[in-house]
């Protein structure tokens, strides 16, 4: 088998985006931090985009980096794949893949995507829609049920639904959804086609969190403040897609019984620490990305309160930062780095990385490693991909993946991270 050699110093996948069969990569060298930054510093050094905007409370942002930062090997594990939007681990090894145009994939071990899997769904894919999220029933490997989300085309418009099935796999790599059935849709729809979300992540006991965005629209944005809307929350419903009985909101008139919580943007970063509770990352507007730990009923701001500016460089808004009906993130990025997929890492292989969420960034095109002390980010460093990243997981070797695009819609790589040496 031929094998490329993916030379890492800065600037790495400029070898990983070749044409060619999808190869697996060795001998990369390492992927270290950012080098104009020194150890304690923030790893951020440029000027924010509301630079008179002030943190609540010390270490809100910017944190410093680690005193000593890990060093991160690379290697490709799959390319020239389709424009991939999410993946998830098999209990075999495998990685089910979601392509934004619709498709669903099964990437062998040896970074080989098996033909397209019969029965998904119609999916809307025009500017940020498509094939969403996907997560594995938490009984998979006897239920064989998985559920996923996508942006549904209807009638009066359009939006965030999810859908379970179950995956049932042949011997040719690809197999087949059975019985699959939309059991949840975000409500009302409406006719654009930004900021559908969306996360899926599946609670200690059983529960689903599914999170949305507030389709970005100054007219539609609004309803994120408003319970009788699904815009701009995240839900909690069990597998059938109904509201769960401890859920904040039940019997409250005029409110929606699926949520969780309000107050937010556009949410594509979700994940469970070792304790079970639900963290998220949702895109802020011109700075402003968050780093929240929702919780039962409580509304975290938007459009009334938040950091950052619009695009435009306005206030969103009146300015307003703070407020107390309203929850402070537990962190914020300006300037932004635009948040994709999130894992928690409680593996062996990257032992500094115990207890941190690992968080992809599209701007900031790489791994962003936020570490925690208690409910506070303690320390923030970055491992560089030079290309947009759309998911991360931590595979069951313990490893990093990273799921990655290019900008305009190309195909995508599956990097793994490993520690040098």
């Amino acid at each position: 088998m031929n094998r490329l050699l993916v030379l890492l110093s800065g600037t790495i996948l400029t070898a990983a985006l070749l044409s060619g069969p999808a190869l697996a990569q060795e001998g990369a060298a390492p992927a270290t931090g950012n080098e104009n930054t020194q150890s304690g510093e923030p790893v951020e050094t440029k000027p924010a985009n509301a630079p008179d905007q002030q943190p609540a409370f010390a270490g809100q942002t910017r944190a410093p980096q680690p005193a000593e930062t890990v060093e991160i090997e690379t290697e490709v594990v799959a390319q020239d794949l389709p424009h991939l939007w999410a993946m998830e681990f098999l209990p075999d090894g495998r990685m089910l893949v979601n392509a934004k145009q619709g498709a669903m994939h099964i990437v062998s071990a040896e970074g080989e995507a098996g033909p397209a899997l019969e029965g998904v769904p119609e999916v809307l894919s025009d500017g940020q829609g498509g094939l969403l999220d996907v997560a594995l029933a938490p009984d998979f490997e006897s239920s064989g049920m998985i559920f996923f989300s996508f942006s549904e085309q209807r009638d009066d418009g359009n939006g965030t639904s999810v859908a379970s099935a179950k995956l049932v796999t042949d011997d040719q790599g690809g197999g087949t959804l059975e019985d699959v059935q939309v059991i949840f849709r975000q409500m009302p729809s409406y006719d654009g086609n930004k900021h559908f979300g969306s996360r899926l992540v599946f609670g200690p006991n059983d529960e689903l969190y599914v999170t949305v965005g507030e389709r970005s629209d100054p007219e539609p944005r609004v309803q994120a403040q408003d319970l009788s809307s699904g815009l701009g929350k995240i839900f909690r419903i069990d597998r059938n897609g109904e509201a769960l009985p401890d859920n904040p909101f039940i019997g409250q008139e005029n409110a929606q019984p699926e949520i969780w919580s309000l107050g937010h943007r556009n949410l594509q970063s979700a994940t469970l620490d070792g304790q079970g509770r639900l963290w998220t990352v949702e895109h802020g507007p011109r700075g402003g990305d968050e780093l929240n730990r929702p919780e039962p009923g409580k509304n975290y701001g938007w459009p009334e309160v938040t950091y950052g500016v619009e695009y435009s460089g306005d206030p969103v808004g009146e300015g307003i930062t703070q407020q107390a009906e309203t929850e402070q993130p537990v962190y914020y990025w300006d300037p932004v780095i635009a948040p994709s997929g999130m894992a928690y890492y409680d593996g062996d292989a990257i032992p500094e990385w115990q207890g941190a969420f690992l968080i992809g960034g599209l701007v900031s095109q790489g791994l962003v490693v936020v570490h925690m002390d208690g409910d506070r980010v303690q320390y923030e460093e970055r491992v560089p991909l030079d290309a947009r990243m759309r998911d991360v997981k931590v595979g069951p070797d313990g490893a990093v993946y990273a799921v990655t695009e290019q900008r305009g819609g190309g195909g995508s790589t599956i990097v793994k991270l490993t520690k040098a040496g």
